[in-house]
């Protein structure tokens, strides 16, 4: 049940009394003292881990009951990639929403997690797609080794015939069976012929089916760019060929500039077309090394295999530059609209110790192009780390 459904004497406030106990019982019982092995004692790699993640269970459970937020998978998730920033759109929802508002509610939480994560395709979902397809193909199977059985069984049976007829002479008896034989086996063949064709359709039909639902599932559907999820997959291929072949490896995070007031002065529809015809903008200096995918919201990402942060900074600033002298009209009521822009970060991969890292620094890049005026390209350094 959605966290928003709850009622406010439902299961939500017993689990969250629950955990308050729970959470205070282990605080209790890390105050006092261990006894500890030998062993136990020396491992300190392995007590730091655990006093890593019980830091991390504290904060997500502090993070929950400050906001009052029922101890659902939804709600643990959400506060664990804004805790953690293992989840950069999520965690710049929660944080617009924080700045706006002060607190999340259960409702809240649902909507950022429904809107940054509507466009996956479940596991459940897939995993029964899947597994159609495959009950199909054994149907398939089973039907093709039934064929043959038959077949093998008609031609034991001809074979038998053919002796008795060769033993006793061609009688119109025997030459009766033999026909009546051939006619049965060629109604069962066409029979399972029929159900083969039929099966087959099947599992095409339900093959088309699942790879629309997985290109689906790692599409935009606004701009048809590759999404956030498609992106992370790529950036750790990509991470991997560049390092083995030697090559650089950029990435780099756009943002429409005041693009709520876009969406405030000419409506939703019209921000939709901007985000399409930025998405396309951007699409045209995509190639076999360089990705371009919408990363949620107003914001695209974007990777250069090959390119130094300097030449992939310039390429974006190119594309900034040539959005910016574009002069974009309202489709609906022919009004000129006020110049597009965005903003822009750019980190090179390779100068932090994971993948993330850089993405991370890239966005905080972003930002301080924003706080200096927007409509700019700022390169990262490993400072910001």
């Amino acid at each position: 049940m959605p966290a928003s459904q709850m009622s406010s004497e439902g299961i939500g406030p017993k689990l969250a009394r629950w955990g308050r106990s729970f959470l205070t019982s282990e605080q209790l019982a890390a105050a006092e003292p261990v006894a500890t092995t030998p062993r136990e004692a020396g491992d300190g790699r392995q007590r730091r881990e655990v006093e890593r993640r019980r830091a991390m269970y504290d904060e997500v459970g502090n993070f929950l009951f400050a906001h009052d937020l029922d101890i659902t998978p939804l709600n643990f998730g959400l506060a664990l990639d804004y805790l953690t920033g293992n989840d950069l759109a999520i965690e710049k929802a929660v944080r617009a929403i924080l700045s706006d508002r002060g607190r999340i509610t259960n409702g809240v939480a649902e909507t950022i997690v429904a809107e940054h994560r509507a466009d996956e395709l479940s596991p459940d979902q897939l995993t029964d797609m899947l597994s159609e397809v495959e009950r199909n193909l054994d149907h398939l199977t089973g039907l093709t080794d039934q064929s043959r059985e038959s077949a093998s069984d008609f031609g034991d049976a001809l074979q038998k015939q053919a002796a008795e007829l060769k033993a006793e002479g061609a009688t119109s008896e025997a030459v009766a069976s033999l026909i009546g034989l051939t006619r049965s086996m060629v109604e069962k063949t066409r029979e399972v012929e029929n159900k083969m064709r039929e099966g087959q359709k099947q599992t095409r039909l339900l093959q088309k089916n699942l790879e629309t639902a997985r290109r689906a599932a790692e599409q935009d559907h606004l701009t048809g760019l590759p999404n956030r999820r498609a992106f992370e997959a790529t950036l750790r291929e990509e991470a991997k060929t560049a390092k083995d072949s030697g090559e650089a490896l950029s990435v780099a995070f756009c943002d429409i500039d005041h693009f709520k007031r876009i969406n405030d002065a000419h409506g939703h529809d019209a921000g939709d077309r901007v985000l399409k015809f930025v998405g396309t903008l951007l699409a045209k200096i995509s190639g076999e090394k360089c990705h371009v995918a919408r990363h949620g919201g107003e914001e695209f990402v974007m990777l250069f295999r090959g390119f130094t942060v300097a030449e992939a900074a310039k390429v974006v600033d190119d594309t900034r530059a040539d959005l910016s002298e574009r002069n974009l009209v309202d489709r609906k009521t022919g009004e000129r609209m006020d110049h597009v822009t965005f903003s822009g970060g750019v980190a090179d991969v390779f100068a932090f110790d994971e993948p993330r890292d850089a993405l991370k620094a890239a966005d905080r890049a972003l930002y301080l192009a924003k706080e200096h005026g927007r409509n700019r390209v700022y390169i990262a350094t490993e400072a910001e780390a």
